[in-house]
């Protein structure tokens, strides 16, 4: 797990032993524990700055994802709003005509 930084790796036999308060004051203390059940992860206990700090990571690179994926495709071709209602038989004037829905 690279998202964690250094680390500690406890079992949940362990991490039992430790105990939720000895578990939340480490995490607290900035120590980023990893829990596992037969060598593989099942939980990770964080510091609630770090996770703040790993939901801004996660927001930031959405973001960026959106930003390329748009910058990829992105012909530079605009269409108008004119053309757009023309190409569904109105015009700005035909849709100012139509009544309100209230």
């Amino acid at each position: 797990m690279t998202i964690l930084r250094d680390a500690h790796e406890l079992t949940v036999t362990e991490a039992s032993r430790r105990g939720v308060a000895r578990l939340v004051a480490d995490a607290e203390q900035g120590s980023d524990l990893l829990v596992t059940r037969r060598h593989q992860p099942v939980a990770a206990v964080v510091g609630i700055d770090r996770l703040a700090a790993l939901e801004d990571a996660a927001t930031d690179l959405h973001d960026l994802a959106l930003v390329l994926a748009r910058a990829t495709g992105d012909t530079g071709q605009r269409t108008s709003m004119d053309d757009v209602l023309a190409a569904f038989g109105h015009t700005r004037e035909s849709l100012e005509a139509l009544p309100d829905d209230e």
